[in-house]
């Protein structure tokens, strides 16, 4: 397996494996396990259960560390998925909301606690115009919202 030099480590108290395998079934195709460690006789989780698995997400490697009591996951750090249009949108929304929490400007909580940005690739180009009017119509309309509209966004960039 060729690593990354930079991995993100999410840290588990319980339930990792459901996480990943809940993850795996999102992202289908684009997605799957690379390596998994488990737990010896040393500890301090239960011999032969699983301590990390290194799954990839569309590319992008992440270890899940199956390690006990935590602090939980919060906002400060999020996964931002770039999403090819609305449909992508609708899709990861519909999945990852699901015994989560839909929160504004699209973002959303899994069932996991994992905080994530729904994102249409079309808005980073809206935001980057050089029309500062333009970028601030898309930015009032966007915090109106929670799962983002790409057809609402593209309304507000014109100034329809």
């Amino acid at each position: 397996m060729e690593r990354q030099k930079i991995t993100t480590c999410l840290w588990f108290e319980n339930r990792g494996e459901e996480a990943v395998r809940f993850y795996l079934s999102v992202f289908g195709d684009d997605a799957r396990i690379l390596e998994e460690t488990r737990y010896t006789e040393a500890g301090p989780g239960e011999p032969g259960t699983v301590l990390t698995q290194t799954f990839e997400i569309a590319g992008q490697q992440f270890i899940a560390l199956h390690g006990g009591p935590h602090e939980t996951f919060n906002d400060a750090v999020s996964l931002s998925v770039d999403c090819a249009d609305q449909a992508e949108v609708d899709r990861l929304w519909a999945a990852l909301s699901e015994g989560g929490e839909e929160r504004e400007c699209g973002w959303v909580k899994d069932r996991y606690g994992v905080s994530w940005q729904i994102v249409p690739r079309e808005m980073s180009d809206m935001v980057a115009d050089p029309d500062p009017a333009a970028v601030d119509r898309v930015m009032r309309a966007m915090f109106t919202m929670k799962k983002l509209d790409l057809q609402a966004l593209r309304d507000a960039h014109a100034g329809r």
